[in-house]
């Protein structure tokens, strides 16, 4: 039997249109929309999507022959997102529409608020797929965990006794401020690339390749702020990842996970708190609109076609890590309004600190020499 190999794209699109209460889910509602328009494009632009959630934002999971950046994929989650933004503002939903930047569809879907993560391959004869989605937290969040996957000898062991995978991994970073990009291979250039990727606030992977030029991964870079110009909400990004025969294991892509790291974002973004792995059904921020979360579906694509989702973190061999990032929120918490659980001055600056400081410039004065 011969299995045919046909070239996919998976499109993976997200925005937070409303949720309730508050920043805590998205409503079941907008997961309904939301799917039935998708399941009316199958048969003609998509091949295969799922939609599903992480807090308040509604995630699009599509595959499609047409490519990455192709209009009319992203004309249709455009399209989705102001359909459920429209019956969110009748339901009086929270932040309704709060994603969307642009009043109308401009032909790509980049730089108008939703967060986008694509790749285009040659499906293998069996291709597993991980999909991973984040809220309250910006796109540097997957930097630790992408080196810790495709980099880290000592949390994957495929690096040293796999040797499809011994030429190690080329990695694309972005300078979301000054809006360039710069390749670093590794393991040669591992020293360098952590020199910026250890700045997630700034520096983002963006796609990680093996020498040959197959796609390994493809992240969200978009920084809703920096975008707008002020604060109107956390990036909440998504990210893809192939495993398996010439890429790390499925286990060896969510192995890190268990390590619970600190990112920006939290409460009005605004604070540091533990990244906390999560299944679908814990995908609710509460507690101080938090923890941030983070959820894995993993899939197998067989032309095209989505088979599963399985929910990867929905599993006991997580549950110490929540356990830990309980106990390090606990720790945050405590700082109150003081560093480091706030952010620095410097990333503050397109939260809503500035508001306040405006109530007060006139009534600073200078020292005496």
């Amino acid at each position: 039997m011969v299995i045919k190999l046909v070239k996919t794209t998976v499109s993976v699109i997200k925005a937070d249109v409303g949720s309730y209460p508050g920043h805590s889910r998205t409503h079941p509602k907008l997961l309904e929309v939301a799917t039935r328009m998708l399941k009316e494009a199958e048969g003609s632009i998509l091949i295969d999507s799922y939609v599903t959630h992480c807090g308040d934002d509604l995630e699009l999971i599509m595959t499609h022959t047409r490519g990455e950046d192709d209009e009319e994929i992203h004309k249709l989650a455009w399209n989705v997102f102001t359909e459920c933004a429209r019956v969110a503002k009748e339901m009086k939903l929270y932040g309704a529409g709060q994603d969307l930047l642009a009043d109308a569809f401009s032909g790509n879907i980049k730089g108008m608020g939703p967060g986008v993560a694509e790749m285009e391959f040659e499906e293998r004869g069996s291709d597993p797929l991980l999909v991973f989605m984040a809220d309250k937290t910006e796109p540097g969040a997957w930097n630790y965990y992408l080196y810790k996957i495709f980099a880290d000898p000592f949390s994957t062991s495929g690096l040293v006794i796999d040797p499809s995978m011994h030429q190690g991994f080329t990695f694309e970073v972005h300078d979301v401020v000054e809006k360039r990009r710069i390749l670093f291979d590794t393991p040669e250039e591992s020293y360098s690339l952590l020199a910026y990727i250890g700045a997630p606030s700034r520096y983002v992977i963006k796609y990680i390749w093996k020498k040959d030029g197959t796609i390994a991964a493809s992240t969200s870079t978009q920084r809703l702020n920096l975008m707008a110009g002020r604060y109107v909400g956390k990036d909440d990004p998504v990210m893809v990842v192939r495993a398996q025969s010439g890429f790390p294991a499925v286990g060896e892509v969510i192995d890190p996970f268990r390590t619970p790291i600190l990112v920006a974002g939290w409460m009005r973004g605004s604070h540091h708190g533990p990244f906390m792995p999560v299944g679908i059904h814990d995908a609710n921020c509460t507690q101080f609109d938090g923890p941030p979360r983070v959820v894995c579906l993993g899939f197998q694509v067989s032309n095209g076609k989505l088979i599963g989702p399985v929910d990867m973190f929905d599993d006991p061999a997580f549950d110490r890590v929540r356990v830990r990032c309980c106990d390090l929120a606990d720790v945050l918490r405590a700082h109150g309004p003081f560093e480091p659980h706030r952010l620095s001055l410097e990333e503050m600056e397109y939260t809503t600190l500035p508001g306040v400081e405006k109530q007060f410039k006139d009534r600073w004065e200078d020292l005496p020499e």
